[in-house]
């Protein structure tokens, strides 16, 4: 499927654009990278050495409109990851968010249009455009009431592309994914979610902080099982115009989750605290998906055991940790 091809990549420098780039090189795909590298977002040069020298990196913004009529002439795949995701940052600095999650999107899809109507789209969306759950497990007609501008804007995003395929036949499939773990994952803050976090105190010998009663549950998923269902979306045409969950549909407490890492480590301890306020206003409370739309679709299932995924995480970590701490 992707022998030769040409994909661009956006916020390919990040936890899952790294991974994704280097599957599709082993897949044999032609990758271009475009990455802002903005400070704690998560972009990270060391992520692709086990590539470099087969990829295109383009230090530029989705935002920028000259950049983005360049780079996606010619492209077959766009795999589009860059975006703002930290939920505490987005209330602080929403316009920020506003600009990069959809002045960016709309850029590109402009960039598209203007320039290479036959390129498909895979949009990363999050979890976090349903809000809080009126019903487990969560299925895609669920009602979207975001909790948090970064999600408002990811929504958003989401139906520009949408909205492209329908009126302008740009091919795009939206992606609302759960919470994701694994190598490559940003360690040097607690801000864009706290699995990896939890893995760098565990790590560390340090007490894992576990907010509120550790009883919210959620969906984790191994990062490498996600980059295998967007290499699978993007080869099934009946996916294009559709939205789908990705996730495990296991729900896992918070507590259960801690409890794991420090067995697999053999460090760290675990710790209850208090929600910070910014963190509280936020919190959606339990979550986990309803994938059957997408296996139905693509056959897509995760294949990774949380146990499993944390022992490799924590391997990556152990051998590579100063390059993340």
């Amino acid at each position: 499927m992707f022998n030769n091809k040409e994909v661009l990549v956006t916020g390919g420098l990040g936890f899952i654009g790294s991974n994704l780039c280097m599957e599709l090189v082993r897949l044999g795909a032609r990758v271009t990278i475009v990455d802002n590298m903005l400070p704690r977002q998560g972009g990270n040069f060391f992520n692709i050495r086990d590539i470099t020298g087969k990829v295109t990196v383009n230090v530029s913004d989705v935002r920028n409109q000259l950049s983005m009529n360049h780079l996606v002439k010619g492209k077959e795949y766009v795999f589009h990851l860059a975006g703002q995701v930290n939920h505490v940052d987005s209330m602080k600095n929403p316009l920020q968010d506003l600009e990069i999650n959809c002045q960016g999107t709309l850029v590109l899809l402009e960039a598209l249009r203007h320039n290479n109507r036959d390129a498909k789209v895979i949009f990363a969306g999050t979890r976090g455009e349903y809000g809080s759950s009126v019903t487990l497990p969560v299925d895609e007609d669920h009602p979207t009431n975001p909790k948090g501008i970064y999600a408002v804007t990811n929504l958003t995003a989401e139906k520009m592309v949408l909205v492209y395929d329908d009126v302008y036949r740009i091919k795009g499939t939206c992606l609302r994914i759960t919470n994701t773990y694994g190598p490559r994952h940003q360690m040097a803050h607690d801000e864009y979610g706290v699995f990896n976090w939890f893995i760098r105190k565990a790590l560390d010998d340090e007490e894992i902080p576990v907010f509120g009663d550790g009883r919210i549950l959620r969906d984790f998923l191994y990062v490498d099982d996600l980059v295998d269902c967007m290499i699978k979306v993007a080869s099934v045409e009946d996916a294009y115009g559709k939205v789908f969950n990705v996730g495990t549909g296991i729900p896992v407490s918070f507590f259960d989750l801690a409890e794991k890492i420090v067995a697999i480590a053999g460090t760290g301890k675990t710790k209850f605290t208090e929600f910070t306020r910014e963190r509280k206003e936020v919190e959606p409370g339990d979550y986990y998906a309803d994938i059957t739309r997408i296996t139905n679709t693509t056959g897509w299932q995760p294949a990774t055991s949380l146990d499993e995924g944390i022992a490799r995480t924590i391997d990556f970590y152990r051998q590579f940790r100063k390059e993340y701490w």
